[in-house]
């Protein structure tokens, strides 16, 4: 089904073919041969079959392997981290999944006049030394508190540095050592088709890795009040995703 089980099927084939000919040349002429011999020609024709198959064997599992992210994903994947924040709620503000299960479930009940509440998305470590990580404006968007996960789950609170609601950008600090960071690419070299990964926090899984192309680029036309020149992809992105890592294939962001 592919060149390695087809390589594999045709070399033991072969030595099969090869040492049963002249096996039953031996056996033709046993007759006029020593039993010693004809014993020693026995084995020798089995090793040399054996010896065909395992070779074969050997270069059909080298040729038929299937190509993996695993490495690449295993180098910048604590990069990635996991970003908590609560804040305080005004009255009447709830998020569209909130209203949704009041209305179904609780009509009668009313907001509190404030309350705590929670979100969560992604960041990348762009500077380890520094301890800068890069995630979305509107991840961190009046947070009162903010906390940081990294793979190994040790938490780190982290502090705004500064933040753009046009861009959709921001930057958090926190004081930390032996942190791993993703190198930038070239979005300007990135093409149309490329393939892609993107590892984030949909959900609260941590970690969660999805993979595709690049769909399109430049795009525009989502917010008419931003700056806007977004890379287009397949790659699945969910709730929770927000500031996480979209690399290439060198593992650049």
């Amino acid at each position: 089904r592919n060149r390695g089980a087809a390589t594999l099927c045709f070399t033991c084939e072969r030595f099969f073919a090869a040492a049963h000919r002249r096996f039953r040349d031996v056996m033709n002429y046993k007759s006029h041969l020593p039993r010693a011999r004809l014993t020693t020609m026995r084995t020798l024709c089995a090793f040399v079959a054996t010896i065909a198959c395992v070779t074969a064997v050997a270069q059909s599992q080298n040729v038929g392997e299937l190509p993996t992210l695993a490495p690449l994903i295993e180098r910048i994947a604590p990069a990635v981290v996991n970003i908590t924040v609560s804040m305080s709620s005004e009255p009447g503000e709830q998020n569209p999944q909130e209203e949704l299960l009041r209305r179904f479930f609780d009509p009668d009940e009313q907001p509190e006049r404030r309350r705590q509440v929670e979100g969560a998305g992604s960041g990348v470590i762009v500077d380890a030394a520094q301890g800068y990580i890069l995630t979305n404006h509107h991840v961190i968007e009046n947070a009162d508190q903010i906390t940081v996960t990294l793979l190994e789950n040790r938490s780190l609170v982290a502090r705004v540095v500064g933040s753009d609601q046009a861009s959709d950008l921001a930057v958090l600090k926190v004081d930390a050592a032996n942190l791993t960071t993703i190198p930038f690419g070239d979005s300007g070299a990135l093409r149309v088709g490329d393939y892609v990964v993107a590892i984030g926090n949909p959900y609260g899984f941590a970690n969660t890795v999805t993979s595709g192309i690049v769909s399109g680029l430049g795009r525009s036309g989502l917010d008419s009040g931003a700056f806007e020149d977004f890379i287009q992809t397949d790659a699945p992105i969910n709730f929770g995703n927000s500031g996480g890592a979209l690399i290439n294939l060198q593992g650049e962001l």
